[in-house]
């Protein structure tokens, strides 16, 4: 399961917890503005706006997770069993399939707003990659400086939500995980009030009381609430070292440690985190095994290339002695 988060500062950040209890051998991939995109029911993308984000590369075709285009729009796709549906090919639609959906988005729209208009015409098609790699139910979230959607393909069709809380997280559907939000209203920052009865004398016997109530188990419902009341009342200032260090702070407090959900002989672990500067074009990463933050800024590459450049994770821990 996973938790995907869009920040803004001075600049804008995106980013996600990936959730699993394996590996793709994913790297951080960046897509040159040349490197032709193949669809498998629309035309060939030869030139198109350039992405940077994780991604698993098969086939010399890069599978992203998430990722962020030189404009500064973002996505991510993220697990939602049970309820995603895709369709067979409809006719005066395009129709792309799951593993396509971020590259056609980032590939062709500047903001949100252009994602919106591609939207309109688009059906999720039921197509694998590959006999291997067979289509992965998901829902994404597209984000840009100014706001956020859910887009989610069920039974009904491709839904389209305004996402004005800027996170996403994994089932239930994105109109209950929203409606859901109302049963916290009474949380808050502030020591609480007594509300319960005039009649007792409540005492207040530690500091993070007003947040009683706030859910801390790894459900994907409640890590929505988690995720939702930590990122509204982030404070934060505005240098890319606090920008980058409060947004994975913020994505630390819903991340899974491994022990705590068993899968059979595995566990789901918080493979990796990211935070990209959608503005800057930096994305950034640490790994289960390696807290430390490491970058890849996709303008220090050119850009106008026609080949994928892609950068394995640095896993190994990294711990500095200090004496």
């Amino acid at each position: 399961m996973c938790t995907a988060v869009s920040l803004n500062t001075a600049d804008h950040y995106f980013g996600r917890n990936f959730d699993l209890e394996y590996s793709y051998k994913e790297t951080v991939t960046i897509t040159p503005r040349n490197f032709p995109l193949i669809f498998r029911k629309e035309k060939i993308v030869k030139s198109h706006y350039a992405m940077i984000g994780m991604a698993y590369v098969a086939d010399n075709y890069p599978l992203y997770y998430d990722a962020v285009n030189e404009k500064g729009l973002s996505m991510a796709g993220l697990n939602f069993p049970g309820s995603a549906e895709y369709f067979e090919e409809k006719a005066g639609k395009s129709n792309i399939a799951p593993f396509e959906f971020i590259p056609w988005i980032l590939s062709q729209c500047a903001d949100l707003d252009e994602a919106k208009g591609l939207l309109e015409n688009i059906s999720i098609a039921n197509m694998d990659f590959s006999k291997e790699l067979p289509s992965t139910p998901l829902h994404w979230m597209i984000s840009d400086r100014n706001a956020s959607v859910t887009v989610e393909s069920t039974e009904r069709g491709l839904e389209i939500y305004d996402n004005p809380i800027g996170v996403l997280t994994n089932n239930p559907p994105f109109d209950i995980q929203l409606y859901n939000l109302n049963n916290y209203m009474a949380l808050s920052v502030e020591p609480p009030e007594n509300n319960f009865s005039k009649k007792t004398d409540f005492k207040i016997y530690s500091r993070g009381m007003g947040a009683i109530g706030l859910p801390g188990d790894l459900s994907s419902q409640s890590r929505f609430v988690k995720a939702a009341f930590t990122k509204l009342n982030s404070v934060c200032g505005d240098t890319e070292n606090e920008s980058v260090s409060q947004f994975f702070h913020i994505l630390d407090s819903v991340e899974q440690q491994r022990g705590c959900v068993r899968l059979g002989d595995k566990y789901e672990i918080t493979i990796y985190a990211s935070c990209c500067n959608t503005d800057k074009g930096i994305y950034y990463y640490k790994t289960y095994e390696n807290s430390a933050i490491t970058g890849v800024d996709m303008r220090k590459t050119n850009l106008d290339e026609k080949e994928l450049v892609s950068y394995d994770l640095l896993k190994e821990p990294r711990i500095l002695i200090q004496n």
